[in-house]
């Protein structure tokens, strides 16, 4: 009886090894992601959403669009603000491991924002847990610009945005 307990713990302890991780060209994606903050006495909170909504195009390059949503709040004041962007991510295939680069554009809004477009680099990593399931965790770098020529002066000046969550390829 041990016998069959413990050839059932190793086959579940490798199977996400055998998960048939890779996406193929025509799968579309969708991706969830939350982040969160509070001071220690819940009196300043941040919390932010962000959705992916794409396609793969081929194997390995996936495009799509990005929208995030963030919620602030303090004792003296309440915003919004909101990003929207494209963005262009080429997969590694990794088994699954799914690493990938690319790179997005688009513009950030809402209140007390500087409503001005953004663009730059991300890099992340999806691991499968299912066939077609994912957790996820990126990093974009973005370049915040008025104008062509305001994006090269203001590369120093760029901020990151970390996300992480959950996705599904349909």
């Amino acid at each position: 009886m041990k016998l069959k307990h413990s050839a059932a713990i190793i086959c579940l302890a490798l199977s996400p090894a055998l998960v048939s991780a890779e996406p193929e060209s025509g799968d579309g994606l969708f991706a969830l992601t939350g982040s969160g903050s509070s001071d220690k006495k819940f009196d300043s909170n941040t919390a932010a959403v962000s959705f992916d909504l794409g396609k793969f195009f081929t194997d390995s390059v996936a495009a799509g669009l990005r929208q995030s949503f963030g919620f602030s709040d303090s004792e003296s004041n309440s915003s919004w603000s909101g990003a929207s962007r494209g963005f262009v991510d080429y997969h590694f295939d990794g088994g699954s491991w799914q690493p990938f680069v690319g790179a997005n554009l688009g513009g950030i809004y809402g209140d007390e924002v500087d409503e001005t477009f953004f663009a730059g680099p991300e890099a992340g990593v999806k691991y499968y847990v299912r066939d077609k399931t994912y957790i996820t965790v990126q990093m974009e770098y973005q370049v915040f610009f008025d104008s062509a020529s305001d994006a090269d002066d203001n590369f120093d000046d760029g901020a990151f945005a970390y996300s992480a969550g959950i996705g599904y390829n349909f």
